[in-house]
C-alpha cells in the first residue's frame, strides 16, 4: 500500500484528502498532537479511516479521535455519519463489546477517609461484583422473560422490579438507560443463554473497577454541578458492557452483514467493514437486536452500581445516601445513534456510529439531562490502570467538528501479546502499591495485558480534545484503588 499522504490543518487536526484513494467518497479528519499521530502510523488505524471513507452514504468525512488504534473494520477511536436513507450500517463501526461504557459516581468520603481502609473496601468489592472471563452471578437470578424486559427496558428495569439503584439515576444515563426500538425477537438463544447470568458482572480484558481521588478540577462551575466539590474527594468509576450477550449478537450479526453487502452489491475494501443498507430488513433487524444490547449493557452497569454502594455501606457502616453516592453520569462508547447533525449547512438525520468514541453535546442539547442542560453533557474518559481518568464537558466544537464525539480513552499502544513478553505481574502490582494503589484482580494475566505502558498516555489524549475544544476539562481523577477482570 502507497504511503498515506496527511495534510497538517493546525497543531492537532489533520487531513487524508479525498483523492488519496479512487474509492474514497469523503477525506478522513484526525485529531491528534504529532506524538499521537505516529502512534497510529504504526498499525493500520489511519488505513481503517481510510476504508471507512468509502462505505455508501458516508457524509463529510471519517473521523479519527486522538485514542485511536486499529480495531475490527473500524479503528477503536472513530467516527462516521452514514446518510438516513442512502447509507449504510455497519457492526464494525459498533464493535463487539456493544455499549461498552463507563459510569461516574461521587461521594462525600475523602482520601483520608478511604485510604486506611483501602485494602478491605476493594476486597470487599472484589468479592461482591464478580470479574474476570466468563464471570456470572450466583445470587441474581433472573428468567427468560426478565432477561427480555432487561432487553426492552434497560436500566429502568434493573431499578423499578428488582430495587437495585436510584429512580434518579436513570436521569443520568445516556438515553435514561433504555434505547427505544429494541426487540429481543431478534436476539439468538445463544446469545441469551450467554448474557442470562452476566448481569451485575464486570468480565474481563480493560473493564475495571476504580476507587479514585479527585486530583484536580479545572471547571469549577461544571465539577460542583455535577458533585465534584474539591480534590481530595472520593470517586467510583465502572467500565464494562454488554458481555457475552453483546459479543453474540455482534457475531451474529456479522454473518447476516457479510451476506447482505453481497446480496445489495456493495463493495468493500475490508470484509470486517460488512454493512446493509440503513433501509433494508437486514439492518432493522440488527439494529433491534444491537438495541437490546445496549440497554443489556446500561442494566448491567446499573445493577454493578447498586453492588458497589452496598459495598460501600458493610465497609463504612453508613447507608449509601449518607455516603453521598450519586450518580454523575453514565456514557457509551460503542454504539450506533439516529441523530441530527448539520452537513454542508443543512441539518438532517444521520446515523452516527462510534466505535471508541463518546458523545460530547453541548449545552442546551436536548439530549443531555436537565441537571446539565446549562452547562453541556459530562464526558467521561477512563485511563489505562494505574492512570488518570477525566471528566471533560461537551462542547459545541464537537457538533462542528465530530458529530458531537470525543475520545473514549488511553487507546492501545501495546498489543495484549507484547505486553506480556515486557512485563511480569508481580513487578507491575509491587510499582503499583509502591505508587499508592491496591489492585486485584481475577488473573494475574490481565494485570499484565493492561499495563499502564501497554496504552497510550490518557493525559496526551484529554490535551488533544480540549485543545481541539471536542471536550473540555473539568477534573482529574486519580486511582487508590482498582479491580480488574
Amino acid at each position: 500500500m502507497p504511503k498515506i499522504p496527511i495534510q497538517k490543518l493546525d497543531s492537532f487536526t489533520w487531513r487524508i484528502p479525498k483523492d488519496y484513494r479512487h474509492d474514497m467518497r469523503v477525506p478522513v479528519t484526525i485529531f491528534a498532537s504529532e506524538e499521537l499521530l505516529q502512534k497510529m502510523q504504526m498499525d493500520r488505524t489511519l488505513e481503517q479511516g481510510v476504508n471507512v471513507a468509502t462505505l455508501p452514504g458516508v457524509l463529510k468525512h471519517s473521523v479519527v479521535l486522538p485514542d485511536a488504534h486499529e480495531g475490527y473494520g473500524f479503528p477503536i477511536g472513530g467516527v462516521a455519519a452514514t446518510e438516513y436513507n442512502e447509507g449504510v450500517i455497519s457492526p464494525g463501526g459498533v464493535g463487539y463489546d456493544i455499549n461498552c461504557g463507563v459510569r461516574l459516581m461521587v461521594t462525600n468520603l475523602d482520601e483520608k477517609d478511604v485510604r486506611p481502609r483501602i485494602v478491605e473496601l476493594i476486597n470487599v468489592l472484589f468479592a461482591n461484583i464478580p470479574s474476570g472471563l466468563g464471570s456470572r452471578r450466583k445470587d441474581f437470578n433472573i428468567t427468560m422473560s426478565d432477561l427480555d424486559r432487561i432487553a426492552v427496558e434497560g436500566a429502568r428495569y434493573i431499578v423499578e422490579k428488582f430495587g437495585l439503584g436510584w429512580h434518579e439515576d436513570i436521569l443520568h444515563c445516556e438515553e435514561e438507560g433504555a434505547m427505544e426500538g429494541a426487540d429481543p425477537k431478534f436476539v439468538s438463544p445463544t446469545a441469551k443463554n450467554r448474557g442470562i447470568g452476566q448481569i451485575g458482572t464486570l468480565g474481563s480484558g480493560n473493564h475495571f473497577l476504580e476507587v479514585q481521588r479527585v486530583d484536580r478540577i479545572f471547571d469549577s462551575k461544571a465539577a460542583e454541578r455535577m458533585g465534584i466539590t474539591h480534590e481530595g474527594q472520593i470517586t467510583v468509576l465502572i467500565h464494562t458492557g454488554s458481555r457475552g450477550y453483546g459479543h453474540q449478537i455482534c457475531g451474529d450479526y456479522l454473518r447476516v452483514m457479510e451476506r447482505a453487502a453481497a446480496k445489495y452489491g456493495i463493495k468493500l475494501p475490508d470484509r470486517e467493514l460488512a454493512c446493509a443498507p440503513a433501509n433494508s430488513q437486514e439492518a432493522d433487524q440488527y439494529l433491534k437486536a444491537f438495541r437490546c444490547a445496549v440497554n443489556y449493557a446500561f442494566a448491567n452497569r446499573q445493577a454493578i452500581t447498586h453492588w458497589v454502594r452496598q459495598s460501600f455501606e458493610q465497609v463504612f457502616k453508613q447507608s449509601a445516601e449518607h455516603l453521598g453516592m450519586k450518580l454523575i453520569y453514565d456514557v457509551a462508547h460503542n454504539i450506533v445513534k439516529l441523530e441530527e447533525h448539520t452537513v454542508d449547512g443543512k441539518l438532517m438525520k444521520v446515523w452516527v456510529h462510534r466505535k471508541g468514541a463518546t458523545r460530547s453535546f453541548p449545552a442546551g442539547h436536548p439530549l443531555i439531562p436537565k441537571t446539565y442542560k446549562d452547562i453541556g453533557q459530562p464526558v467521561l474518559i477512563p485511563g489505562s490502570m494505574g492512570t488518570a481518568s477525566w471528566v471533560l464537558l461537551g462542547n459545541p466544537k464537537a457538533m462542528e467538528l465530530s458529530f458531537g464525539s470525543t475520545a473514549h480513552g488511553a487507546g492501545r499502544e501495546m498489543s495484549r501479546a507484547a505486553a506480556k513478553r515486557t512485563r511480569r505481574a508481580t513487578d507491575i502490582v509491587n510499582e503499583l502499591r509502591g505508587r499508592g494503589i491496591y489492585i486485584k484482580a481475577d488473573s494475574m494475566e490481565t494485570i499484565v495485558e493492561e499495563a499502564d505502558d501497554a496504552y497510550k498516555s490518557v493525559d496526551k489524549v484529554v490535551e488533544v480534545s480540549h485543545g481541539v475544544g471536542i471536550g473540555t476539562k473539568v477534573a482529574r481523577l486519580i486511582p487508590i484503588g482498582v479491580i480488574k477482570g
